[in-house]
This record gives structure tokens, sequence and C-alpha cells, in this order.
């Protein structure tokens, strides 16, 4: 077994000389160590490549390498070159021992004074501070599995002609869409196009305006329409939704599973269907019961029931899946995010087993089940 959720190594220059910073996390913490040069250097990093994690990550100034290692042992290795500012900011590597936290899109971008979100001096106004943030920490979710999205794709390699096509499922006045958007485009250099649905008519003209101030309307166009419904010319390759409320979100991760997109990310907003559901039950189970008869934490229970049951169900389904913090706690109470990457692998037992002993135990039928039965029989069982 790991003994950490994620490990990092970079060099940094500190009163004493390079060093070699190695911060590995936890469930709950991070601890960062710093290995001298020489032999100590190559004993940690020798600790680590015998580590059995499934997924690496290597930056360099000339490339980028990415290894992922299924559940069969079959070796994927993707490898990319930078573009253009990307390039640049790999170059200009940084050492120091405490780092200013990177911005994916600076504030000068342009894509923040189209929005309505700066001064009249570029700077981000204190009003629309939490949205950056929440931009920062979207791409911050985003930028590991660009390649995933570019490798596992339909179609042949990502050209003008075969664009890396992203569809927002729900996008609201589309602030995130843009920023996804822009930070593919524009940083990582990738041919582009994409689509966001809205069921508001004014929602949509917003955007298209937006669009075309930015001077993308050609390549980003939005539709009114529901997200079951909406008329998507092509099969995307990213999926967002975020902040879709109660079981909207079901339905854009149903369409985005059948649709078999290489790659979902989606924030879920409120969780009522669960929660009406478990109070129509009337007896939790008797285990439970010290925290159902609290309101607020029994509000809580279904929220991570409803997130933990979509995770399965899309684990069922052939995903690798994480369920992460999307934005600061101290910002919203709304901060969960599910990243999903295809993978086509069949469902372990154990995890098909794990999701019927909870719907049983709790007496659920989750709206992402209802919306994809026939994809696997679990999901389409009577309680």
């Amino acid at each position: 077994m790991v003994p950490y959720r994620r490990v990092e190594v970079r060099y940094v220059d500190l009163a004493a000389g390079r060093r070699l910073q190695i911060t590995a996390y936890d469930t709950t913490q991070s601890h960062t160590r710093n290995v001298a040069p020489g032999e100590p250097t190559l004993a940690a990093v020798g600790e680590l490549v015998a580590l059995p994690f499934s997924s690496w990550h290597v930056e360099s100034s000339t490339e980028t390498v990415q290894l992922r290692v299924t559940k069969k042992g079959r070796q994927l290795l993707h490898r990319s070159v930078p573009h253009g500012d990307d390039r640049a900011d790999r170059v200009a590597v940084d050492r120091t021992h405490d780092r200013v936290k990177r911005r994916r899109l600076d504030e000068s971008d342009p894509l923040f004074a189209a929005l309505g979100m700066t001064t009249s001096d570029g700077r981000i106004k204190p009003s629309k501070m939490a949205k950056f943030r929440q931009v920062q920490d979207l791409l911050g979710v985003l930028d590991p599995v660009v390649d995933d999205a570019v490798a596992l794709g339909p179609g042949t390699a990502m050209s003008p002609d075969n664009p890396l096509r992203l569809v927002d499922l729900g996008c609201g006045n589309a602030y995130l869409t843009f920023a996804a958007f822009r930070y593919l485009l524009q940083v990582k250099q990738l041919p582009l196009e994409g689509v966001g649905v809205d069921l508001k008519a004014q929602a949509r003209a917003h955007n298209d305006d937006v669009a075309s101030a930015l001077g993308i309307g050609d390549a980003l166009t939005f539709v009114e329409g529901t997200i079951g419904e909406a008329e998507v010319s092509r099969p995307p390759h990213l999926v967002l939704a975020l902040h879709a409320c109660d079981t909207a979100t079901d339905d854009a991760l149903a369409r985005a599973v059948r649709w078999e997109a290489p790659v979902i990310l989606a924030a879920p907003c409120c969780h009522h269907d669960i929660q009406r559901q478990i109070a129509a039950i009337g007896q939790p189970p008797d285990r439970y019961r010290l925290v159902t008869r609290h309101g607020i934490l029994a509000e809580r229970l279904a929220d991570v029931l409803t997130d933990s049951l979509r995770a399965a169900i899309l684990r069922i389904l052939g995903y690798r899946v994480d369920v992460m913090e999307f934005v600061d706690s101290r910002h919203t109470p709304r901060n969960v995010v599910i990243r999903a990457v295809r993978t086509g692998a069949a469902p372990d037992d154990a995890i098909v087993a794990a999701y019927s002993q909870l719907c049983d135990e709790w007496g659920l039928r989750p709206a992402l089940a209802r919306r994809l039965v026939g994809l696997h029989p679990v999901l389409g069982r009577d309680l």
C-alpha cells in the first residue's frame, strides 16, 4: 500500500546549497524534507520509485512525461512538449524555498476584464476575489488531466481539423467555462472548440457577447437547452458540470458517460434527491441515528452519501475517480469536485459489492443510477 496520496519533488536553493525537496501528502497533512545532493538524493529517489504509485507526472524545461499504470499492469506513457508562455515559465524555474502560489491565469489576462472582474487599473476587484480564486482552483484541478483528455479522446491527433472539444453542461454565466477555454487555448496551446449549455436565453446572450469580446466567438459557442437534450454536434473530450443544482449534476454525469467522455469535472451543488430519500425512509440504519437526529449533520451525511455513490458508479463504468476539494472551505461550503478519467477498465467486484451494500443499507436508488440503467446490471437493480 502507498503510504501517501501524492508526492511532489523539486529542487530548491537554500542557504546551505541546492537540495531536493520532497513533499508527501497523506489524508490530513503534508510532510516536507530537504535532501542533500549525491548519495542521499539517489537513495531518496530510489525509495520513491519503489512505491507502487499508479500515476507519475514529470516536467522538465523541454517536455512533460506522464506515466499511468492500469490495474492490470498496463503502462500508458504520454509525452508532450510545452509551447509559448508555458515553455518560458519552465525555463525560468522557481527554486526559492517559499514559493508564491502559481496563478495559471494572471489577473492581467484579458478574460477578467471581459468578465467585469477588474478595476480600471487592471486589478481584480475585491468583490470578485472569490471568483478569481475559483478560477485558479478549477485550473489546478483541470491541469493534471489535460493530457488524458488529449490521449484518450476520440479521433486522430489534435489539429485544427480535430480540436480538443470541451462542453460545459449548465454553464450559467460561464466565467469558469471561459477560464478553462482560455487556459487550454492560450497556455496549453491546444486547438480547441467548445460549447456551453444553459436553460436561460439571457445567459446565452451574455456569454456570446463575452466570447465575441475575447475574439473566440467562432470557437466557443453557447446554446439554450436542457443538460440532457441540448444539441452538441460531436462527442467531447472534456465535460464540465460546475455547480449544477441537485440532480442536474446527475444529468450531466450521465450524458458525459454515454458520450464516453475521456475526462469529466463535476462540482456538485445541493443534494436534495438523497436527502428526500433518507427522509422518506423514516428510520435510518441504527448506527447512524446519532448523526441523523441533528439536521445539519444529516444534511452533510446526505451530501457525502450522494457523492460517494456517484463516484462508485463512475468507477463501476470504467472511470478512475478522485473526489477532492475544489475551493477552500473558508470561501464556500460547496467545495467538492469529482474528477473522472475514463480508463475503460472492468469494475472490481469489491466496488460493485460495496455500492450494493451501501444502497441496501439506506434503501437508496441514486439518481445517476436511474439515468444509466442498462450500462451495468447493478444500476438497474430494485431495492
